[in-house]
């Protein structure tokens, strides 16, 4: 008996350090995040994921573009070789309005945390598959202008989640930003 109760306990313990992703928005239309976005702000469960300009999550949302299926098309570009070409993902749409499927350097899933469609989204892959998880985000704005209270909110946004996320601002500063 006492086994069974040391064994229930441990698991109880074992399963509260699960990560879970907190998902904020209900529904998420897809024609109203159509069109062009910048990348504001970037933050990751690991900095070394984005700590150089060439590091494999240092990406550059350029457009969303929903496709007839359901699915977004999210054209990017990201530093290689000296250059900044245009990439493309698609992101398959799943039974969560604001979550998709992708395959891109190993990451699984994309959610929106927030948008409100005219002014900002904040956004997130994940990659659960790994051994530890994964997780970066993104403000993405429709202008370059940055907006101290929906920088506050993507702070707040990113609390919510259970890991530490270590942010870098000022993306729009100085030549680093990959421009078309």
């Amino acid at each position: 008996m006492k086994c069974l109760l040391l064994a229930l306990g441990l698991a109880l313990v074992c399963g509260i350090q699960a990560i879970v992703v907190p998902q904020t928005m209900e529904n998420l239309d897809l024609q109203k995040v159509a069109g062009t976005w910048h990348s504001l702000a970037l933050a990751a469960s690991d900095i070394s994921l984005l700590d150089a300009e060439t590091t494999t999550l240092r990406v550059y949302v350029q457009e969303l573009r929903p496709t007839p299926e359901g699915n977004l098309e999210i054209v990017l570009r990201k530093w290689e070789d000296g250059r900044c070409p245009e990439q493309k993902i698609v992101a398959e749409k799943t039974k969560v309005p604001a979550e998709f499927k992708i395959n891109y350097l190993e990451e699984n899933k994309i959610f929106v945390l927030d948008t409100d469609y005219k002014d900002y989204l904040f956004f997130c892959m994940e990659n659960t598959d790994a051994p530890e998880q994964r997780l970066m985000c993104q403000y993405l704005a429709r202008t370059l202008k940055v907006d101290n209270e929906v920088t506050e909110k993507f702070n707040r946004a990113l609390e919510t989640l259970p890991v530490h996320l270590q942010i870098i601002p000022g993306l729009t500063q100085g030549k680093e930003q990959c421009r078309v």
